[in-house]
């Protein structure tokens, strides 16, 4: 017959189960959605809506992406041929290494060559310009529109470069002449802008801190390509509904994802999660995350009305707040080329 274990033995097996290998617990599957209101974002190497955001390293979320992209789908391209003017949405786009062919390759400038854009002159939100990238079938290098003046078709200038400093970017362009300068002027109302067409976008080097030796863009503010997802804008009206509500005011219409002018959209994602992503892949073409985009004062505007409004800055300033900066979509460097379309699918690493 059997001895009984002592109390303080059996206690101690208990404790030794509990301490050593504890019963393995069912898996408990991923969240499909991200809590309703998460940290605040962050740049690579911060923390973001509970994610770690590390170059070169997968999250969580990051990995959730990988698994989910069946689902992600481009469902936005657009075209700015001058930049600032108004959006021209295309159905297929050709990328080549330094963006969307034909995006921002013109640029107004005033007497000094620096840039004018929609920021300082709003009126250039309703000047509408096509290339043949956005309208097939235009036979001239470009054709500029806009209410009471006739359109103004013109061939790709040839002469010397002058000038053209975009932010801090010392760059080049090409004159288009006196009579497209008179078209501008009138349309804009002012008599010291310029229109300049970028010949060599070869010339202009990024950032080396988000870039690589040989990355290059026309006119973009900094970098070739900007993509924004329909979840994120979706995240951020509901954010800016309920701050309207938190100040008892009525909650306005949802903004338009065009208020941030991205050359892409996708959606099937979870918000905010383009904050992981490394590289982008839209049918055959291949794009590298250079850098969260922070946004400006431009996006306030409205480009039916050209009134200025607070947001969505005031919201972003409340959520998307890093270093001063309100963050919203992210820059792509294309590392190939080739022909992408509205539907097509996306890869997110």
């Amino acid at each position: 017959m059997s001895r009984p274990v002592p109390t303080r033995t059996r206690r101690r097996t208990r404790r030794r189960t509990r301490r050593g290998t504890p019963t393995r617990r069912p898996a408990t599957p991923l969240p499909t959605r991200r809590p309703t209101n998460p940290p605040r974002a962050g740049p690579p190497g911060r923390r973001v809506a509970g994610r770690r955001c590390r170059a070169g390293t997968r999250s969580c979320s990051a990995a959730r992406a990988s698994e989910a992209t069946a689902a992600v789908r481009l469902t936005a391209l657009n075209i700015h041929p001058v930049k600032s003017t108004a959006i021209r949405p295309v159905d297929t786009a050709s990328v080549g290494l330094g963006g969307l062919t034909g995006d921002r390759t013109w640029v107004v400038v005033d007497d000094d060559g620096v840039m004018v854009s929609a920021r300082e002159v709003h009126a250039l939100f309703a000047v509408t310009a096509d290339t043949p990238d956005t309208d097939a079938g235009l036979t001239r290098a470009l054709r500029l529109r806009t209410a009471d003046l006739p359109d103004l078709l013109l061939d790709a200038p040839t002469g010397e470069s002058v000038r053209a400093k975009v932010f801090s970017n010392e760059l080049r362009g090409i004159p288009a002449g006196p009579g497209a300068d008179a078209w501008v002027q009138k349309a804009l109302g002012r008599d010291d802008l310029h229109l300049l067409w970028c010949d060599d976008p070869t010339r202009r080097t990024l950032n080396p801190a988000f870039s690589s030796p040989g990355d290059f863009t026309a006119y973009a503010d900094g970098y070739p390509v900007t993509i924004a997802s329909e979840a994120s804008m979706r995240r951020l009206n509901d954010w800016i509904a309920e701050g309207a509500l938190d100040r008892g005011e009525e909650p306005p219409a949802p903004l338009p994802i065009s208020r941030f002018r991205p050359n892409l959209v996708v959606d099937g994602e979870e918000p905010f999660a383009e904050d992981d992503w490394s590289q982008v892949t839209i049918g055959e073409v291949r794009f590298r995350v250079a850098k969260p985009t922070d946004r400006c004062v431009m996006t306030t505007i409205d480009v039916e009305s050209l009134r200025t409004d607070k947001e969505p800055i005031r919201t972003l300033a409340r959520h998307r707040l890093v270093e001063h900066k309100t963050l919203f979509a992210v820059h792509l460097i294309p590392e190939t080329t080739g022909r992408i379309s509205v539907g097509d699918a996306v890869d997110v690493r």
